[in-house]
């Protein structure tokens, strides 16, 4: 089986204004990249059930959301997430890639996918869009998980370098979910420190400082790969930012292109004793066009080469 790619081109009609970072080429600079490899599958998002939906953002959120897209020009519904006419069709097709994501493998139509699609996600918590981010991508995909195919142990690994405040308040009581984060600290959204375990210690965030480098990354990255095996997860969730580059706009971390490749080989070898290799991978950050490009193919590349 190959891997999938699970995209749309809704996600350039999510307008968010001039010099904003969070911008239409960053799926297109990805898509432009992956096209050179002739091994993929590619394929379009599915609805998420309603149902799912509910599980993962209260109602009034919903609601609310669902009322705020304007019919013409750009509106921000917090300080710097940005929504225009065309957004409504990205934001929900950005979180229904998980689920046309869950339901190939679980067809064994392909062994794995890469959700590439935007508004990112792991800012968004269950009552408020937060950091670029409408709706918890990566939660839904938990959630449907659970309810439609009854796993029971899945691990969420967010690689982003902001802690990812909207994956760990939709998980934080999910006694079946284990959210793991490397993130720099301190630094947006803020939080994230060791404290925050969630509600049944479901929940490992490992904050680094400003100018933390491959070498000191990956020595930090041992406790994820150390927590993964103990927790053993039925099924494997990435968080997939790229922000982390050392020449990403937003942020000071050191990590090269390479890593991206190393970081997803890593966890994949830790899990697939557990998972027997289903993992779903979901576009976060990542604001340097080459560097993020580049990344991902080298995370994707991992994907492809898993073998179980």
């Amino acid at each position: 089986m190959k891997t999938a790619i699970i995209t749309s081109d809704t996600s350039e009609k999510h307008i968010t204004g001039d010099g904003h970072p969070e911008q239409p080429k960053r799926v297109e600079a990805i898509i432009s990249i992956l096209k050179k490899n002739k091994e993929l599958i590619w394929d379009k998002p599915s609805v998420v059930p309603e149902k799912i939906l509910k599980l993962t953002h209260s109602e009034e959120y919903l609601s609310n959301l669902k009322n705020s897209f304007p019919s013409k020009g750009i509106k921000f519904i917090d300080g710097d997430t940005v929504i225009s006419p065309g957004s409504r069709d990205a934001v929900f097709d950005a979180a229904g890639s998980t689920i046309k994501a869950i339901d190939g493998i679980e067809s064994k139509k392909f062994k794995n996918a890469f959700c590439v699609v935007r508004p990112p996600g792991h800012h968004a918590e269950k009552t408020k869009a937060m950091g670029f981010c409408c709706l918890s991508n990566a939660g839904i995909a938990v959630n449907y998980l659970i309810n439609k195919y009854k796993y029971k142990k899945i691990a969420c690994v967010d690689f982003d370098v902001h802690w990812g405040n909207g994956n760990y308040d939709v998980l934080y009581d999910n006694k079946k979910s284990l959210y793991i984060s490397t993130h720099q600290y301190p630094f947006y959204p803020g939080g994230g420190t060791e404290r925050d375990k969630g509600k049944y210690n479901n929940s490992l965030n490992i904050p680094l400082p400003a100018g933390t480098n491959s070498e000191q990354y990956f020595n930090a990255y041992d406790r994820v790969i150390d927590r993964l095996e103990k927790f053993k997860p039925d099924y494997l969730i990435f968080s997939a930012g790229f922000d982390a580059h050392a020449d990403d706009p937003l942020a000071q971390f050191e990590l090269k292109s390479q890593d991206f490749y190393e970081i997803t080989k890593r966890t994949l070898k830790a899990t697939n004793e557990f998972t027997n290799g289903k993992v779903v991978s979901v576009l976060e950050g990542g604001y340097d066009l080459n560097a993020l490009a580049e990344s991902a193919f080298k995370h994707v590349n991992a994907l492809i080469e898993n073998k179980t």
